[in-house]
Parts: C-alpha cells; sequence; structure tokens
C-alpha cells in the first residue's frame, strides 16, 4: 500500500510549460507551496532525495512537483 499525496486526493496539476532542472544542493519549495524549503541532496530519474532546512528531515520528492526557491539562477540565467 502506497500513502496518497495531498496533490494525489485533490488532483492537483504540478505540471510547468517549460523546463526546470533541478540538482544536488539547489534549494527548492514543493509546488505552490511556500514552505518548506528543502536542500536537494541526489537526483534519480524523476525523483529527488531532499532534506528540510529547518528540521533535518529526509524524505523522497518527485521532480515534477519541485520549485527552485527565488535568488538562485532560473532558467534564462543559466542559458548565458
Amino acid at each position: 500500500m502506497s500513502l496518497s499525496s495531498y496533490s494525489d486526493v485533490f488532483a492537483i496539476d504540478h505540471e510547468r510549460g517549460y523546463e526546470e532542472t533541478i540538482a544536488p544542493g539547489d534549494l527548492v519549495r514543493t509546488g505552490p507551496n511556500l514552505y518548506p524549503h528543502f536542500e536537494v541532496l541526489a537526483v534519480h530519474g524523476d525523483k529527488a532525495w531532499v532534506r528540510n532546512v529547518l528540521t533535518g528531515a529526509d524524505h523522497l520528492a518527485i521532480l515534477t512537483r519541485c520549485r527552485k526557491i527565488n535568488g538562485q539562477p532560473g532558467i534564462a540565467e543559466a542559458a548565458e
């Protein structure tokens, strides 16, 4: 049995109209939520191993639900 997430229960679509590369060391948040913030520890396939920066708790997150936090290089800046 797998646990359902809030996004699964309420059928929230996390797809975006652009490609955002998430890599180890990035600070991210999940979906439209402003908090908590997570540090990406590793990426494999469509999942990221993330650590809550306040509590230190580790989680697995689906990459399409991760958003880089403002202040990090965006897509246009990384292309330059």
